[in-house]
Order: structure tokens, then sequence, then C-alpha cells
């Protein structure tokens, strides 16, 4: 199966994709059933609209104040016995949690899925520190064993079939020799590999879905119980939480508990929601160090975006991924970024500059579908088209273009045209009379247009001039 280059601009890695039926098929199967799933689901709530304006406010809320919720979650956290630590970029938290590693006199770790942590590339830094990382997670897992990367923000193994994973499974962990492709026994092989690395770890690496700053609770959804096992076994538990997931009360969380489940994987409430808070004194229950390590990397300078800073709402839930029809025949690799799908178009661009992700913020049709399913009602239309305004800036300014010159030339010379009535009523009558000899009756004009044109009217339909425009209609009457 084709896989396509993270440093590949969306267009490119994106015809590769579309290349590959199988991964169109794997895609399309995974994704309608997850939003299915949800529909059913959000159905039962009849205040669902209600919910999501609240969730919404909430995340306005903070963002708004986040350096206040920031310094009180500090605060509370390190009141429990646990210890914060501030990162300004990847390189920072990286050394911050290989040190913390370390210390403990680890060389392995026991990792529960975490996008803050693939942003960030630890699993190489661990490494290249000669750190094992062992991820917990079964699609995590996939894609780890096969030197892959994730495509999905829930599923990150969603562009591989269960044959795939069989195959995957014989090749690299042991006593697999007979196994089938049912979901029970390949649960169950991973499951007889993880549970020696769960009971020797002394080091457990998670995410955070959110941390209330409040209480300096943090919690972690999860579906499996691995996660479970990698926050409570090890002596030492590391927590990578990009800044944005602090919310500021338990109500709040009940809230987003609410949203969250719902709309990734269409269950009323996860199988597993942890929360734990520092540490507990006296006999061990638990981790006895807690080390939670806020990440930035970017999110200060989203922040600074009064528009753009919508995509910090993000509760990581995949709902967008699941009804975007780029994303679906594309999956995520095509974006070459750790957020894939419609929030990883107005996400990744703003983490890392424009410049890094110039192609992404047209990784879209705009039909709204991602801003209809969203749990905290992120206007991604809305962004997408804010950030190709800045791209457009940006290319003015001297920095990487957004398209082809040919089609930055034809956009600047319709807007001049339609900034004067004389050129524009000149425009129609020369568009009408060179439209004629091309109209397929009085409908449309022919299917293919000669040269470059035919590239554009090849999967369009371009309506026939009228005999008249509506101000000579107008006059006429």
């Amino acid at each position: 199966m084709s896989r396509t280059s993270p440093s590949a601009a969306f267009p490119e890695a994106a015809r590769v994709a579309l290349g590959d039926a199988q991964l169109r098929a794997n895609l399309r199967k995974a994704t309608h059933t997850i939003r299915d799933k949800r529909e059913r689901v959000v159905d039962e709530v009849a205040d669902w609209e209600e919910l999501r304006a609240a969730g919404r406010a909430i995340k306005e809320r903070t963002v708004r104040h986040l350096d206040v919720w920031l310094e009180r979650l500090e605060a509370s956290v390190t009141a429990r016995g646990g210890i914060v630590h501030w990162a300004r970029d990847a390189t920072e938290a990286n050394a911050i949690v290989t040190s913390l590693v370390r210390a403990a006199g680890a060389d392995e770790v026991v990792k529960v899925k975490s996008m803050a942590t693939d942003e960030i590339g630890l699993n190489d830094a661990l490494a290249a520190a000669g750190i094992a990382a062992h991820e917990t997670d079964l699609a995590e897992l996939i894609v780890q064993l096969a030197g892959d990367r994730p495509s999905h923000i829930l599923v990150p193994a969603i562009h591989r079939n269960r044959a795939e994973i069989r195959a995957l499974f014989r090749a690299h962990l042991p006593g697999t020799e007979g196994l089938t492709d049912e979901p029970a026994a390949l649960a169950e092989a991973a499951r007889r590999f993880l549970r020696d690395r769960f009971l020797h770890a002394r080091v457990g690496i998670s995410g955070a879905n959110f941390a209330v700053a409040e209480t300096g609770a943090v919690c972690v959804v999860e579906s499996e119980g691995n996660g479970r096992m990698c926050t409570t076994l090890p002596e030492t538990l590391i927590t990578v939480m990009g800044i944005e997931k602090v919310v500021p009360s338990p109500a709040d969380l009940g809230v987003m508990l609410q949203l969250l489940p719902r709309s990734s994987t269409g269950e009323r409430m996860n199988p597993y929601t942890s929360v734990w808070t520092g540490v507990r004194p006296g006999p061990p229950d638990g981790p006895q160090r807690f080390h939670l390590v806020l990440l930035d990397n970017g999110r200060t300078d989203v922040l600074a975006d009064e528009m753009g800073r919508q995509a910090l709402h993000c509760i990581r839930c995949s709902a967008c991924l699941n009804v975007c029809p780029v994303y679906e025949r594309t999956g995520g690799h095509a974006y070459g970024e750790t957020y894939p799908g419609p929030i990883g178009a107005i996400l990744a661009p703003q983490l890392h500059g424009l410049k890094a992700a110039t192609s992404l913020p047209w990784a879209s049709t705009l039909c709204g579908a991602c801003a209809d399913v969203c749990p905290v009602g992120i206007d991604i239309p809305g962004v997408l088209i804010h950030l190709r305004g800045r791209v457009v800036e940006q290319a003015r300014s001297g920095g990487p273009a957004a398209g082809p010159a040919s089609e930055r030339l034809g956009m600047e010379a319709m807007a001049r045209i339609f900034a004067g009535r004389r050129r524009y009523e000149a425009a129609q009558k020369l568009v009408r009379a060179g439209g004629r000899p091309l109209a397929h009756g009085t409908d449309r004009i022919e299917r293919r247009l000669p040269g470059a044109l035919g590239g554009w009217t090849m999967s369009r339909d371009l309506p026939a001039p009228p005999a008249q425009t509506f101000r000579e209609w107008w006059r006429s009457r």
C-alpha cells in the first residue's frame, strides 16, 4: 500500500493517496461506521445543541484568560504533590521528559495514546537517548510496529484493514504464527504482548484530554484500559499536555465528558475515564511521582489571531475527519502533519507557521460539514477562508505562493474586471461572443474546453452564456 511523505505538499500527497483503492475503501468503511454511530447517540440527547453552546462558551472563556487558568492549574497540581514543568517548544519538552525518565533510572517507558507527544516527536527523542517507548493503545501499537505514522486523531491505524494488521502481528509479535484476522484474536495478541511491559515499566507517559485548574485533576479518556494501566502501575507518571487543554472547574469537565465520547466514538460515555490529582501520601497507591509538562509549541502564537484562535478550542474528538469528503478520500498521511483533516488544516499552519503548511488551508471543499458536527462549534470553514487570505497576503509580501502563477494572475484579472461597471459589462459581451461557438445547445458549454482550460472543465459543467444580461433585460422592459 502506498504511503505519502510527510514533507510533501498536500496536492501532491493527496494525488498519491487517491491512487490507492484499498486505502480509500478502508477509510470509507471506518469513517461511515463511526459517524453513523455518532448520529444515533447524539439524537438521543434532547439538549445537544445547548451542550454544544456550553462547550463553546467554556473554551472561549478559558482561552481568553488562559494565563490565569494555567497559573491556577500549576498551583493546584503543586499543592497536591505534583511537579509542573513549562516547555516553550518540542525541543524543550523532549529534554524535560528525557531527563525525568533518566532520573527515574529507567530505560523504557509505557505510553498512553497522545497527540501532544506525537506532535513533539517524543518517541524519536527518547530513542536517541537510549530509551525505548512502548505504545500501548492497540492502534498506536500497530502504527509503531509498522514504522508508520498515525492517519487519524481517534483511530491512528484507520488506513489499515484486518488482514494487514494480522500480517504485521505475525511478523513482529512472538507466538502469533497461527493468528487469524478476527478482531478478538488480534486484540488478544496485543494484550499478551503488552502485559509484561505494563507490569515491569517504572515510568508511564500520558497525554491529557483535560486538566481542571481549580483542583489540579488530570483526565484521560480511552476505550481499552491500557491508559488505566499506564497511569496507575508505574512509579513515575509524566503527562505532556498542550496548554489549551485546561478547563476551569469540575463542572466544566462534566460538560466536556458529555460532548467528547458521543462526538468521537459514538458512545454515551467512554469505557475508561481516568482522573487523578497529584500523588497520594502514605502507602503506595498509584504513581509516587507525578510530573505535568505544559506544552506551548506555537499555541501562544495562535492566541494572537482573533479568528484563528478558535482552533485551540478543539477537544480532539475527530468528528470533523469522519464527515470530511476530502479526508475520506485522501486519509491523514496526505496532510503531512500530526493533526490531519479539517482541524489539522487550520491548526497545523498556525502552530508551525503558514510558510510551513501553505497548501493546507486549501485542503477543503468548504462544504461546512465539519462545523455542523464540531461539539464546541468551531467555525472551521470560516477559519480556512481567513487563513487563505493570510496566505495570499503573505505571498504579496514575498512569501511562498498559495497556488500556480496562472491561477493568481487569473484571479487578479477578474478582480480588476469586477472593480468597474464598464469593464464588467465589456467582459460579459466578450464571454457571450466567445462562448457561442462552444455552446452545447442553450444549456451548457462543451464539457472539455481547449488548452489549459481543459483541466478546469474536466470535472465541471460551465453554463452557456445567456442571450441577455440582467441589465440588458431590465433596460429592454
